[in-house]
Protein backbone atom coordinates (compact mmCIF):
# COMPACT_ATOMS: atom_id res chain seq x y z
CA UNK A 1 0.00 0.00 0.00
CA UNK A 2 1.29 3.45 -0.91
CA UNK A 3 2.35 5.30 2.24
CA UNK A 4 1.65 8.93 3.08
CA UNK A 5 5.14 10.08 2.10
CA UNK A 6 4.80 8.49 -1.36
CA UNK A 7 1.34 10.02 -1.84
CA UNK A 8 2.67 13.45 -0.88
CA UNK A 9 5.59 13.08 -3.26
CA UNK A 10 3.27 11.97 -6.06
CA UNK A 11 0.99 14.92 -5.43
CA UNK A 12 3.92 17.32 -5.66
CA UNK A 13 5.25 15.77 -8.85
CA UNK A 14 1.79 15.85 -10.44
CA UNK A 15 1.64 19.56 -9.69
CA UNK A 16 4.99 19.99 -11.42
CA UNK A 17 3.69 18.23 -14.55
CA UNK A 18 0.47 20.25 -14.53
CA UNK A 19 2.50 23.43 -14.36
CA UNK A 20 4.61 22.24 -17.28
CA UNK A 21 1.47 21.52 -19.28
CA UNK A 22 0.23 25.10 -19.13
CA UNK A 23 3.12 26.59 -21.13
CA UNK A 24 5.53 23.76 -21.85
CA UNK A 25 8.10 25.73 -23.85
CA UNK A 26 8.71 28.22 -21.04
CA UNK A 27 7.92 26.03 -18.04
CA UNK A 28 9.84 22.82 -18.83
CA UNK A 29 13.18 24.26 -17.53
CA UNK A 30 11.51 25.18 -14.24
CA UNK A 31 9.79 21.80 -14.04
CA UNK A 32 13.13 20.06 -14.55
CA UNK A 33 14.58 21.98 -11.61
CA UNK A 34 11.73 20.76 -9.43
CA UNK A 35 11.99 17.18 -10.63
CA UNK A 36 15.69 17.16 -9.76
CA UNK A 37 14.83 18.09 -6.18
CA UNK A 38 12.71 14.95 -5.90
CA UNK A 39 15.37 12.81 -7.60
CA UNK A 40 17.89 13.18 -4.80
CA UNK A 41 20.00 10.20 -5.97
CA UNK A 42 20.37 11.71 -9.45
CA UNK A 43 19.05 8.59 -11.21
CA UNK A 44 17.83 10.61 -14.17
CA UNK A 45 20.53 13.30 -14.27
CA UNK A 46 21.40 12.37 -17.85
CA UNK A 47 17.78 12.73 -18.92
CA UNK A 48 17.47 16.21 -17.41
CA UNK A 49 20.63 17.31 -19.23
CA UNK A 50 19.34 15.91 -22.54
CA UNK A 51 15.95 17.63 -22.23
CA UNK A 52 17.60 20.96 -21.45
CA UNK A 53 19.74 20.64 -24.58
CA UNK A 54 16.68 19.75 -26.68
CA UNK A 55 14.49 22.64 -25.61
CA UNK A 56 17.35 25.10 -26.16
CA UNK A 57 17.32 24.42 -29.91
CA UNK A 58 14.00 24.73 -31.82
CA UNK A 59 15.67 23.15 -34.87
CA UNK A 60 16.55 20.01 -32.93
CA UNK A 61 14.64 16.92 -34.08
CA UNK A 62 13.70 16.07 -30.50
CA UNK A 63 12.34 19.58 -29.98
CA UNK A 64 9.97 18.93 -32.88
CA UNK A 65 9.01 15.59 -31.36
CA UNK A 66 8.32 17.15 -27.96
CA UNK A 67 6.21 19.82 -29.59
CA UNK A 68 4.15 17.16 -31.38
CA UNK A 69 3.36 15.50 -28.04
CA UNK A 70 1.73 18.76 -26.93
CA UNK A 71 0.05 19.71 -30.21
CA UNK A 72 -1.13 16.31 -31.48
CA UNK A 73 -2.36 14.54 -28.35
CA UNK A 74 -5.45 14.90 -26.20
CA UNK A 75 -4.58 16.92 -23.09
CA UNK A 76 -6.05 14.49 -20.55
CA UNK A 77 -4.42 11.46 -22.19
CA UNK A 78 -1.08 13.24 -22.31
CA UNK A 79 -1.29 14.23 -18.65
CA UNK A 80 -2.08 10.69 -17.53
CA UNK A 81 0.70 9.28 -19.70
CA UNK A 82 3.27 11.67 -18.21
CA UNK A 83 2.06 11.08 -14.65
CA UNK A 84 2.07 7.30 -14.89
CA UNK A 85 5.21 6.97 -17.00
CA UNK A 86 7.46 9.62 -15.43
CA UNK A 87 6.25 9.63 -11.84
CA UNK A 88 4.77 6.22 -11.01
CA UNK A 89 6.81 3.93 -13.27
CA UNK A 90 10.10 5.84 -13.14
CA UNK A 91 10.87 8.32 -10.36
CA UNK A 92 8.90 6.67 -7.53
CA UNK A 93 8.67 3.14 -8.91
CA UNK A 94 12.36 2.83 -9.67
CA UNK A 95 13.45 3.55 -6.12
CA UNK A 96 10.93 1.09 -4.74
CA UNK A 97 11.97 -1.65 -7.15
CA UNK A 98 15.64 -1.20 -6.32
CA UNK A 99 15.02 -1.37 -2.57
CA UNK A 100 12.88 -4.53 -2.83
CA UNK A 101 15.23 -6.18 -5.32
CA UNK A 102 18.20 -5.64 -3.04
CA UNK A 103 16.32 -6.93 -0.01
CA UNK A 104 14.93 -9.99 -1.80
CA UNK A 105 18.09 -10.71 -3.84
CA UNK A 106 16.31 -10.76 -7.20
CA UNK A 107 15.49 -8.49 -10.12
CA UNK A 108 12.30 -6.45 -10.00
CA UNK A 109 11.37 -5.43 -13.56
CA UNK A 110 10.29 -2.05 -14.85
CA UNK A 111 7.57 -3.65 -17.00
CA UNK A 112 5.58 -6.87 -17.20
CA UNK A 113 4.55 -8.24 -20.59
CA UNK A 114 1.59 -10.58 -20.35
CA UNK A 115 -0.79 -12.35 -22.72
CA UNK A 116 -4.46 -12.15 -21.71
CA UNK A 117 -5.21 -14.76 -24.41
CA UNK A 118 -3.67 -16.86 -27.15
CA UNK A 119 -6.66 -16.14 -29.39
CA UNK A 120 -6.16 -14.00 -32.49
CA UNK A 121 -8.33 -12.97 -35.41
CA UNK A 122 -5.35 -13.30 -37.81
CA UNK A 123 -2.96 -16.13 -38.63
CA UNK A 124 0.38 -14.51 -39.45
CA UNK A 125 3.24 -16.42 -41.01
CA UNK A 126 5.94 -17.29 -38.48
CA UNK A 127 3.87 -16.41 -35.39
CA UNK A 128 3.81 -19.07 -32.67
CA UNK A 129 0.46 -17.79 -31.35
CA UNK A 130 -1.12 -18.74 -34.67
CA UNK A 131 -0.60 -22.39 -33.68
CA UNK A 132 -2.25 -22.05 -30.25
CA UNK A 133 -5.67 -20.83 -31.34
CA UNK A 134 -8.01 -19.74 -28.55
CA UNK A 135 -7.15 -22.53 -26.15
CA UNK A 136 -5.31 -20.42 -23.60
CA UNK A 137 -6.29 -17.41 -21.53
CA UNK A 138 -5.74 -15.88 -18.12
CA UNK A 139 -8.82 -14.97 -16.12
CA UNK A 140 -9.57 -11.35 -15.36
CA UNK A 141 -8.98 -12.12 -11.69
CA UNK A 142 -5.50 -13.47 -12.41
CA UNK A 143 -4.56 -10.50 -14.59
CA UNK A 144 -5.81 -8.17 -11.89
CA UNK A 145 -3.84 -10.05 -9.22
CA UNK A 146 -0.61 -9.79 -11.24
CA UNK A 147 -1.04 -6.04 -11.54
CA UNK A 148 -1.93 -5.61 -7.87
CA UNK A 149 1.15 -7.55 -6.80
CA UNK A 150 3.26 -5.74 -9.37
CA UNK A 151 2.28 -2.31 -8.07
CA UNK A 152 3.29 -3.37 -4.56
CA UNK A 153 6.76 -4.00 -6.03
CA UNK A 154 6.84 -0.62 -7.79
CA UNK A 155 5.83 -1.86 -11.27
CA UNK A 156 3.46 0.51 -13.06
CA UNK A 157 4.07 -0.46 -16.71
CA UNK A 158 2.06 -3.36 -18.21
CA UNK A 159 2.39 -4.55 -21.78
CA UNK A 160 -0.33 -6.72 -23.31
CA UNK A 161 0.32 -9.13 -26.15
CA UNK A 162 -0.94 -12.51 -27.25
CA UNK A 163 -2.55 -13.69 -29.42
CA UNK A 164 -4.46 -10.52 -30.00
CA UNK A 165 -5.11 -8.81 -26.64
CA UNK A 166 -8.02 -6.80 -28.02
CA UNK A 167 -10.09 -9.95 -28.48
CA UNK A 168 -10.71 -9.18 -24.78
CA UNK A 169 -11.53 -5.51 -25.19
CA UNK A 170 -13.87 -5.29 -22.22
CA UNK A 171 -11.43 -6.84 -19.78
CA UNK A 172 -8.59 -4.66 -21.05
CA UNK A 173 -10.64 -1.50 -20.54
CA UNK A 174 -11.72 -2.58 -17.03
CA UNK A 175 -8.09 -3.26 -16.09
CA UNK A 176 -7.08 0.19 -17.36
CA UNK A 177 -9.92 1.81 -15.46
CA UNK A 178 -9.22 -0.04 -12.21
CA UNK A 179 -5.47 0.58 -12.36
CA UNK A 180 -5.43 4.16 -13.54
CA UNK A 181 -2.05 4.70 -11.88
CA UNK A 182 -0.47 2.42 -14.52
CA UNK A 183 0.32 2.70 -18.21
CA UNK A 184 -0.89 -0.13 -20.45
CA UNK A 185 0.73 -0.74 -23.84
CA UNK A 186 -1.00 -3.20 -26.16
CA UNK A 187 0.84 -4.95 -28.99
CA UNK A 188 -2.06 -5.32 -31.39
CA UNK A 189 -2.64 -6.06 -35.06
CA UNK A 190 -4.88 -2.98 -35.05
CA UNK A 191 -7.78 -4.55 -36.91
CA UNK A 192 -10.09 -4.46 -33.87
CA UNK A 193 -9.69 -0.74 -33.18
CA UNK A 194 -12.89 1.03 -34.20
CA UNK A 195 -14.60 4.30 -33.25
CA UNK A 196 -16.33 2.81 -30.22
CA UNK A 197 -13.17 1.29 -28.80
CA UNK A 198 -11.20 4.48 -29.44
CA UNK A 199 -13.84 6.34 -27.42
CA UNK A 200 -13.30 3.88 -24.55
CA UNK A 201 -9.56 4.45 -24.83
CA UNK A 202 -10.13 8.18 -24.58
CA UNK A 203 -12.29 7.64 -21.52
CA UNK A 204 -9.72 5.58 -19.57
CA UNK A 205 -6.73 7.49 -21.05
CA UNK A 206 -4.00 5.00 -20.09
CA UNK A 207 -4.05 2.45 -22.93
CA UNK A 208 -1.57 2.93 -25.78
CA UNK A 209 -1.63 0.66 -28.86
CA UNK A 210 1.56 -0.48 -30.61
CA UNK A 211 0.13 -1.49 -33.96
CA UNK A 212 1.91 -4.27 -35.84
CA UNK A 213 2.80 -3.43 -39.43
CA UNK A 214 5.39 -5.03 -41.71
CA UNK A 215 5.92 -2.15 -44.12
CA UNK A 216 3.50 -0.97 -46.80
CA UNK A 217 0.49 -2.90 -48.11
CA UNK A 218 2.14 -5.77 -49.97
CA UNK A 219 4.66 -6.47 -47.19
CA UNK A 220 2.02 -6.36 -44.46
CA UNK A 221 -0.63 -8.37 -46.28
CA UNK A 222 1.83 -11.02 -47.45
CA UNK A 223 2.48 -11.99 -43.84
CA UNK A 224 -0.74 -10.95 -42.09
CA UNK A 225 -3.43 -11.58 -44.70
CA UNK A 226 -5.04 -9.66 -47.54
CA UNK A 227 -6.79 -6.47 -46.49
CA UNK A 228 -4.94 -6.19 -43.16
CA UNK A 229 -2.94 -3.10 -44.12
CA UNK A 230 -6.01 -1.05 -45.03
CA UNK A 231 -7.67 -1.99 -41.74
CA UNK A 232 -4.50 -0.96 -39.90
CA UNK A 233 -4.42 2.40 -41.68
CA UNK A 234 -8.07 2.98 -40.79
CA UNK A 235 -7.28 2.30 -37.11
CA UNK A 236 -4.45 4.84 -37.25
CA UNK A 237 -6.78 7.42 -38.81
CA UNK A 238 -9.32 6.93 -36.02
CA UNK A 239 -6.69 7.30 -33.30
CA UNK A 240 -5.16 10.36 -34.90
CA UNK A 241 -8.55 12.03 -35.30
CA UNK A 242 -9.26 11.50 -31.61
CA UNK A 243 -5.75 12.74 -30.68
CA UNK A 244 -4.87 9.49 -28.93
CA UNK A 245 -1.25 8.31 -28.56
CA UNK A 246 -0.19 5.23 -30.49
CA UNK A 247 2.89 3.73 -32.08
CA UNK A 248 3.89 0.90 -34.38
CA UNK A 249 5.55 -2.46 -33.89
CA UNK A 250 7.66 -3.62 -36.83
CA UNK A 251 9.19 -7.07 -37.19
CA UNK A 252 11.91 -6.91 -39.79
CA UNK A 253 12.70 -10.10 -41.68
CA UNK A 254 14.87 -11.14 -44.60
CA UNK A 255 11.93 -10.29 -46.86
CA UNK A 256 10.88 -6.82 -45.68
CA UNK A 257 13.96 -5.26 -44.07
CA UNK A 258 14.69 -2.74 -46.82
CA UNK A 259 11.13 -1.44 -46.76
CA UNK A 260 10.70 -1.55 -42.98
CA UNK A 261 13.92 0.43 -42.57
CA UNK A 262 13.25 2.94 -45.33
CA UNK A 263 12.76 6.68 -45.00
CA UNK A 264 9.54 6.42 -47.03
CA UNK A 265 7.95 3.95 -44.61
CA UNK A 266 9.01 5.81 -41.47
CA UNK A 267 7.84 9.15 -42.89
CA UNK A 268 4.48 7.59 -43.79
CA UNK A 269 3.97 6.24 -40.26
CA UNK A 270 4.86 9.61 -38.72
CA UNK A 271 2.38 11.29 -41.04
CA UNK A 272 -0.28 8.79 -39.90
CA UNK A 273 0.34 9.89 -36.30
CA UNK A 274 2.68 7.26 -34.82
CA UNK A 275 4.66 8.61 -31.86
CA UNK A 276 6.94 5.62 -31.33
CA UNK A 277 8.26 2.58 -33.17
CA UNK A 278 9.35 -0.77 -31.74
CA UNK A 279 11.66 -2.70 -34.06
CA UNK A 280 12.04 -6.46 -33.59
CA UNK A 281 13.88 -8.99 -35.68
CA UNK A 282 12.34 -12.32 -36.59
CA UNK A 283 13.33 -15.40 -34.56
CA UNK A 284 12.17 -18.92 -35.59
CA UNK A 285 10.56 -19.81 -32.26
CA UNK A 286 8.68 -23.11 -32.28
CA UNK A 287 9.13 -26.42 -34.03
CA UNK A 288 8.50 -25.94 -37.73
CA UNK A 289 8.93 -22.15 -37.66
CA UNK A 290 10.44 -21.01 -40.99
CA UNK A 291 14.10 -20.07 -40.76
CA UNK A 292 14.33 -18.27 -44.10
CA UNK A 293 12.67 -15.18 -42.58
CA UNK A 294 15.67 -14.53 -40.32
CA UNK A 295 17.52 -11.34 -41.22
CA UNK A 296 21.19 -11.89 -41.99
CA UNK A 297 24.04 -9.95 -40.41
CA UNK A 298 24.19 -7.34 -43.20
CA UNK A 299 20.46 -6.69 -42.94
CA UNK A 300 20.69 -6.30 -39.19
CA UNK A 301 23.63 -3.94 -39.64
CA UNK A 302 21.50 -1.94 -42.10
CA UNK A 303 18.83 -1.52 -39.40
CA UNK A 304 21.49 -0.56 -36.85
CA UNK A 305 22.59 2.38 -38.98
CA UNK A 306 19.09 3.37 -40.10
CA UNK A 307 17.68 3.56 -36.59
CA UNK A 308 20.53 5.74 -35.38
CA UNK A 309 20.12 8.09 -38.33
CA UNK A 310 16.35 8.25 -37.87
CA UNK A 311 16.83 9.38 -34.28
CA UNK A 312 18.58 12.49 -35.50
CA UNK A 313 16.25 13.20 -38.40
CA UNK A 314 12.70 12.04 -37.67
CA UNK A 315 10.28 13.15 -34.95
CA UNK A 316 9.44 9.68 -33.62
CA UNK A 317 10.78 7.73 -30.65
CA UNK A 318 12.41 4.51 -31.92
CA UNK A 319 13.46 1.44 -29.96
CA UNK A 320 15.30 -1.51 -31.50
CA UNK A 321 14.83 -4.52 -29.24
CA UNK A 322 18.12 -6.19 -30.25
CA UNK A 323 20.36 -3.44 -31.60
CA UNK A 324 19.90 -1.04 -28.67
CA UNK A 325 21.71 -3.12 -26.07
CA UNK A 326 24.27 -0.34 -25.59
CA UNK A 327 21.61 1.89 -24.03
CA UNK A 328 20.43 -0.66 -21.46
CA UNK A 329 23.67 -2.57 -20.78
CA UNK A 330 22.72 -5.69 -22.72
CA UNK A 331 19.80 -8.08 -22.27
CA UNK A 332 16.83 -6.70 -20.34
CA UNK A 333 14.96 -10.01 -19.95
CA UNK A 334 14.62 -12.41 -17.03
CA UNK A 335 13.12 -9.74 -14.80
CA UNK A 336 16.05 -7.34 -15.16
CA UNK A 337 13.82 -4.79 -16.90
CA UNK A 338 10.97 -6.96 -18.06
CA UNK A 339 9.56 -10.49 -18.17
CA UNK A 340 6.82 -12.34 -20.03
CA UNK A 341 3.81 -14.23 -18.69
CA UNK A 342 2.10 -16.26 -21.41
CA UNK A 343 -1.60 -16.96 -21.71
CA UNK A 344 -1.17 -20.22 -19.80
CA UNK A 345 0.42 -18.36 -16.88
CA UNK A 346 3.97 -19.60 -17.50
CA UNK A 347 6.51 -17.02 -16.34
CA UNK A 348 9.17 -16.68 -19.05
CA UNK A 349 12.27 -14.47 -19.24
CA UNK A 350 11.29 -12.98 -22.61
CA UNK A 351 8.51 -13.06 -25.20
CA UNK A 352 10.89 -14.96 -27.49
CA UNK A 353 12.24 -17.41 -24.90
CA UNK A 354 9.57 -20.01 -24.23
CA UNK A 355 11.05 -21.80 -21.22
CA UNK A 356 9.99 -21.62 -17.59
CA UNK A 357 10.26 -23.07 -14.08
CA UNK A 358 7.10 -21.60 -12.66
CA UNK A 359 3.46 -20.70 -13.35
CA UNK A 360 1.94 -17.51 -11.95
CA UNK A 361 -1.25 -19.40 -11.08
CA UNK A 362 0.71 -21.30 -8.43
CA UNK A 363 2.91 -18.65 -6.83
CA UNK A 364 2.97 -14.93 -5.97
CA UNK A 365 4.75 -12.65 -8.44
CA UNK A 366 7.68 -12.03 -6.10
CA UNK A 367 8.31 -15.76 -5.76
CA UNK A 368 8.16 -16.16 -9.54
CA UNK A 369 10.88 -13.51 -9.88
CA UNK A 370 13.17 -15.73 -7.77
CA UNK A 371 12.77 -18.80 -9.98
CA UNK A 372 15.94 -20.71 -11.05
CA UNK A 373 15.85 -19.55 -14.69
CA UNK A 374 15.62 -15.89 -13.69
CA UNK A 375 18.42 -16.43 -11.18
CA UNK A 376 20.59 -17.82 -14.00
CA UNK A 377 19.77 -14.76 -16.14
CA UNK A 378 20.65 -12.41 -13.30
CA UNK A 379 23.94 -14.20 -12.69
CA UNK A 380 24.91 -14.05 -16.37
CA UNK A 381 23.80 -10.55 -17.41
CA UNK A 382 25.20 -8.87 -19.36
CA UNK A 383 25.93 -11.91 -21.52
CA UNK A 384 28.61 -10.14 -23.51
CA UNK A 385 30.85 -7.12 -23.03
CA UNK A 386 29.87 -6.18 -26.58
CA UNK A 387 26.48 -4.62 -25.91
CA UNK A 388 25.50 -5.08 -29.54
CA UNK A 389 25.35 -8.78 -28.71
CA UNK A 390 22.85 -8.72 -25.82
CA UNK A 391 20.72 -11.81 -26.50
CA UNK A 392 21.55 -15.25 -25.07
CA UNK A 393 19.83 -16.86 -28.08
CA UNK A 394 20.49 -14.77 -31.16
CA UNK A 395 23.84 -13.19 -30.25
CA UNK A 396 25.73 -15.59 -27.98
CA UNK A 397 25.83 -19.07 -29.44
CA UNK A 398 24.83 -21.75 -26.92
CA UNK A 399 24.25 -19.40 -23.98
CA UNK A 400 20.49 -19.90 -23.79
CA UNK A 401 20.88 -23.68 -23.74
CA UNK A 402 23.28 -23.32 -20.83
CA UNK A 403 20.80 -21.14 -18.89
CA UNK A 404 17.90 -23.52 -19.51
CA UNK A 405 19.86 -26.67 -18.65
CA UNK A 406 21.37 -25.15 -15.50
CA UNK A 407 17.96 -24.05 -14.23
CA UNK A 408 16.02 -27.16 -15.20
CA UNK A 409 13.49 -25.05 -17.11
CA UNK A 410 11.02 -26.70 -19.50
CA UNK A 411 9.53 -25.71 -22.84
CA UNK A 412 6.20 -23.91 -22.48
CA UNK A 413 5.02 -24.60 -26.04
CA UNK A 414 1.69 -26.38 -25.61
CA UNK A 415 1.43 -27.79 -29.13
CA UNK A 416 4.97 -29.08 -29.69
CA UNK A 417 7.54 -28.55 -26.92
CA UNK A 418 10.80 -27.33 -28.45
CA UNK A 419 14.10 -28.67 -27.21
CA UNK A 420 16.33 -25.70 -26.41
CA UNK A 421 19.31 -27.26 -28.18
CA UNK A 422 17.23 -27.46 -31.38
CA UNK A 423 16.20 -23.82 -31.06
CA UNK A 424 19.80 -22.75 -30.50
CA UNK A 425 20.94 -24.81 -33.51
CA UNK A 426 18.44 -22.98 -35.75
CA UNK A 427 20.00 -19.66 -34.74
CA UNK A 428 23.65 -20.77 -34.87
CA UNK A 429 24.47 -19.49 -38.33
CA UNK A 430 22.92 -16.08 -37.63
CA UNK A 431 24.67 -15.84 -34.26
CA UNK A 432 28.07 -16.74 -35.69
CA UNK A 433 27.83 -14.21 -38.52
CA UNK A 434 26.46 -11.44 -36.31
CA UNK A 435 29.35 -11.94 -33.90
CA UNK A 436 31.82 -10.88 -36.60
CA UNK A 437 29.74 -7.90 -37.75
CA UNK A 438 28.79 -6.78 -34.24
CA UNK A 439 32.36 -6.89 -33.00
CA UNK A 440 33.41 -4.55 -35.81
CA UNK A 441 30.53 -2.17 -35.09
CA UNK A 442 31.26 -2.22 -31.38
CA UNK A 443 34.94 -1.49 -31.86
CA UNK A 444 34.00 1.73 -33.67
CA UNK A 445 31.16 2.65 -31.33
CA UNK A 446 31.44 5.58 -28.89
CA UNK A 447 29.61 3.38 -26.38
CA UNK A 448 32.43 0.82 -26.41
CA UNK A 449 35.00 3.52 -25.66
CA UNK A 450 32.83 4.81 -22.83
CA UNK A 451 32.50 1.29 -21.39
CA UNK A 452 36.26 0.77 -21.67
CA UNK A 453 36.87 4.03 -19.79
CA UNK A 454 34.39 3.03 -17.06
CA UNK A 455 35.99 -0.40 -16.70
CA UNK A 456 39.44 1.15 -16.49
CA UNK A 457 38.21 3.52 -13.81
CA UNK A 458 36.77 0.63 -11.80
CA UNK A 459 40.05 -1.27 -12.06
CA UNK A 460 42.00 1.74 -10.82
CA UNK A 461 39.63 2.12 -7.88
Amino acid sequence: MTNFKERLKTYGLNKVLSYMDSDYENNIPKALNWLERFDKEGQYAGAYKTVREVIADPNNNWYKYLKSIYTDLDEDSRKMLLENFIINASIIGNKKREEIGERENCNIPWAILMDPTSACNLKCIGCWAAEYGDRLSMSFELLDRIIQEGKELGIHMYVLSGGEPLTRKKDVIVLCEKHNDCTFLAFTNGTMIDEAFADEMKRVRNLIPAISVEGFEDATDSRRGKGTYQRVIRAMEILKEKKLPFGISVCYTSKNVNEAGSDEFMDAMIEKGAKFCWFFTYIPVGNGAPTDLMANDKQREFMYHQVRRFRHEKPIFIMDFWNDGEYVNGCIAGGRNYLHINANGDVEPCAFIHYSNVNIKDVPLLEALKCPLFAEYRKGQPFNENQLRPCPLLDNQGKLAELVHNSGARSTDITSPEDVDCLVAKCKNAADKWEITADKLWADSPASKKCAACNQGNIQK
